[in-house]
């Protein structure tokens, strides 16, 4: 059964909202900037994080430009403002993506949940009834332009336990898989190949496919290309067969090429409390292993999908790395795996 009806019946007061810039560099000197959505009322300042801000400097339409004017104040229920929002436009111009309209939204229902908790004096999972638990996680990384073991011996270099997802492309060489691979902590290979990005070399990608299944045979396989080719290579691993970009919502499970084995699950790419909690319900009762996938959070906004993994799938392969592990020289006093949910006493966030 799924647990929105409990959040939903959550009273939720706003009186005003309140917009920052964050920034942080990551790997290969790329700044990535969010917007911290802050709800307010009740004497609670609350939080969620909007990701749709475009690398590389592109700031044009995002929120913290935009500025707080949209009619969010209310009496509500935490149900009925989801559904409110559902009904406003909360961008100036159109988003450059569509699926950015559900990273936006999620922002402010997150905050919303956020602000209901702290209102009630409760914790999520005191709400769910669950009990939140250490949660497992990869680091998520691409091996640069071109391609080379560095990132990864780097990360090894201060993490020796560290374990890895890792961004596939055509131009590893024969080389570098067999190097990546003898390290033993790959646990998920990311094709990308759901994104819409044109391929340039049929054959190249074929190549590189044969060579990732048979080099990584424990690893989990994401989002591989609908090339007939690919799909035929696929086909006989679906015990390790894994999605990512085509899940927003439970129906999207049964619209599959290949029937999962496990699922990424970004809050985010959801977009939408009820229905991250009806896909949720879905994956347990279908005993899919899923793990939880960030969006390049900064602040509030990855401590939240940390917790949500604590709640829903802490043993999963859980693309949840605090966001340090994203550095180009990531030091040496980042937290390992497992990492302690340290939830909040109150409200949808973790404590500190």
């Amino acid at each position: 059964m799924t647990d929105w009806p409990t959040l939903a019946a959550l009273p939720l007061r706003i009186e005003s909202y309140a917009l920052d810039r964050l920034s942080r560099v990551f790997a290969y000197g790329t700044e990535r900037v969010t917007t911290l959505v802050r709800l307010q009322g009740g004497g609670e300042d609350c939080l969620g994080e909007d990701v749709s801000v475009m690398p590389g400097g592109y700031e044009s339409n995002t929120l913290h430009e935009m500025g707080p004017k949209l009619p969010l104040a209310g009496d509500w229920t935490l149900g009925d403002f989801c559904a409110h929002l559902a009904t406003i436009e909360q961008w100036d111009e159109a988003p450059q993506w569509e699926p950015m309209r559900l990273w936006r939204n999620w922002a402010f229902e997150s905050a919303a949940l956020d602000l209901a908790l702290r209102q009630a004096g409760a914790a999520l999972h005191e709400v769910l009834g669950r009990e939140p638990k250490p949660v497992r996680f990869v680091n998520s990384l691409g091996l640069g332009d071109p391609p080379t073991f560095d990132p990864i011996a780097r990360r090894l270099e201060h993490h020796p336990q560290l374990h890895f997802k890792v961004d596939a492309v055509p131009a590893w060489s024969a080389e570098l898989i067999e190097q990546v691979a003898d390290t033993g902590a790959v646990e998920i290979v990311d094709f990308k190949g759901r994104y819409g990005m044109e391929v340039e070399d049929d054959a190249a990608l074929v190549t590189m496919y044969e060579r990732v299944i048979e080099a990584f045979p424990d690893a989990l396989l994401e989002d591989g290309h609908e090339l007939p080719e690919a799909v035929s290579l696929l086909e006989p691993c679906a015990n390790r067969i894994s999605y990512d970009a085509p899940i927003h919502a439970k129906s999207d499970i049964d619209t599959l090429p290949i029937a999962p084995r496990a699922l990424n699950i970004k809050p985010c790419r959801v977009g939408n409390l009820r229905d991250l909690l009806d896909l949720y319900a879905e994956t347990e009762a279908r005993g899919l292993i899923t793990y939880g996938g960030g969006m390049g959070e900064l602040d509030v906004g990855r401590g939240q999908i940390q917790l949500l993994a604590s709640l829903f799938h802490p043993d999963g392969p859980n693309d949840t790395a605090p966001a340090g592990y994203n550095a180009d020289a990531p030091t040496a006093d980042l937290p390992p795996s497992p990492l302690e949910p340290k939830p909040a006493p109150t409200g949808f966030r973790r404590a500190g």
